[in-house]
């Protein structure tokens, strides 16, 4: 674990590294670079972490020659929660801040899992010089509908007046996300932590207010995004209707359903998700025969 100070916050911040040998069977099999290439992992608001990579996809890409960069967002997990400062821009400038601070210069693979996606899209349209390409799992890009759709959203769990009732709106939205929880799993004590440390950082911050209003990305400027974008949904997700049509914005898009999951695919089929995500990086890499 590593403590990195970048836009003014402390941040916790997780690095995997390419090991000499390679131990990963095709088709994560390491690509011949002269040096390691930088995937950064963002994890979803509210109720994930970096943890939420750091067992799932962060040691296939490893394995297969990247240089892994994970970190919590500010608020999130062991970083640092300010009280204010939780719009979309400050995290864009997190993640710009903590590649200067980590000395990382070429262009980074981004690779972000719901609300991590609207921060990769946001970062990629606003500083494509330091993206090489973007993945997204059940996300988008912050819109005007997307920041009506959110304000909404938390408008109803900052209704809640008691922690009782804020937990059981978010194990509510939990099992809603979710394809294998059902019944009674909804109400373990991991799910239980997740939600209470939710409506902690609501309670304590102004991310409620900050997150629906920041910037937003118009279609002229998602139509000017050079870099390629994979979007990656569950077949009975969240953002179909998004994907399809950013699918005719995007110039050089695809887009990917893992099909049986909701929007809490990366957990639920990481295995999936870590296949489809990383055949498509490795394929763009430019040493290894593929394209930018």
């Amino acid at each position: 674990m590593a403590k990195v100070r970048a836009n003014g916050l402390l941040h916790h911040v997780q690095r995997l590294t390419h090991s000499p040998i390679p131990h990963t069977p095709a088709p994560h099999a390491r690509v011949p670079l002269p040096h390691p290439p930088t995937i950064v992992l963002l994890h979803g608001a509210f109720i994930d972490s970096l943890a939420s990579f750091y067992f799932t996809l962060g040691p296939h890409f490893a394995d297969a020659g990247f240089d892994v960069l994970m970190y919590d967002l500010r608020g999130h997990g062991r970083s640092e929660r300010p009280p204010t400062g939780y719009t979309l821009e400050d995290f864009t400038d997190d993640l710009a801040a903590l590649l200067d601070a980590l000395d990382i210069d070429d262009p980074v693979n981004l690779l972000g899992n719901s609300f991590g996606g609207t921060v990769a899209l946001d970062f990629a349209v606003h500083q494509p010089e330091r993206t090489a390409c973007v993945t997204v799992v059940e996300s988008g890009p912050a819109t005007r509908g997307w920041a009506a759709t959110m304000s909404g959203a938390l408008h109803q769990a900052t209704g809640s007046r008691t922690e009782e009732e804020a937990l059981a709106w978010f194990v509510a939205e939990y099992g809603a996300l979710a394809s294998t929880r059902q019944g009674d799993d909804l109400h373990d004590a991991h799910i239980a932590r997740l939600g209470r440390a939710a409506g902690r950082l609501i309670a304590t911050t102004s991310i409620a207010q900050d997150i629906p209003g920041g910037r937003t990305l118009t279609d002229d400027q998602l139509r000017a995004l050079d870099r390629p974008v994979l979007l990656i949904n569950g077949q009975g997700g969240l953002v179909a209707e998004e994907t399809a049509r950013l699918a005719t914005l995007l110039p050089h898009c695809e887009v990917a359903v893992v099909p049986g999951q909701k929007h809490s695919v990366l957990v639920e089929d990481a295995e999936s998700v870590g296949a489809i995500a990383l055949d498509w990086a490795t394929r763009r890499l430019p040493f290894a025969g593929g394209v930018v």
